[in-house]
């Protein structure tokens, strides 16, 4: 199976988590999401008091520079992880 079909088969395991992940795994898997599809962050850091929006910003920043496949390949392998612990 190609990588982007991999890397859209997990997307779609996202949905069948029985159980929420942590916050960190969430963040996680947004940044490495992103990363894959968007490629490095743009834009100001949000600023004032959300939180949410600053944290998910901050996680991506993290990622600046990997490539959109070993951001594909590291979102699939989290993914495994995750779906065998949630499912």
């Amino acid at each position: 199976m190609e990588l982007q079909q991999q890397f859209d088969a997990a997307v779609n395991r996202s949905k069948e988590l029985t159980r929420r992940p942590t916050n960190e795994e969430l963040l996680s898997l947004y940044a490495l999401y992103k990363q894959a599809t968007e490629g490095d962050v743009t834009g100001e850091r949000p600023g004032g008091f959300d939180f949410k929006a600053i944290a998910k910003y901050d996680a991506w920043m993290e990622l600046r520079g990997k490539s959109r496949e070993q951001a594909m390949e590291d979102y699939i392998e989290l993914m495994n992880k995750l779906h065998a612990a949630y499912h």
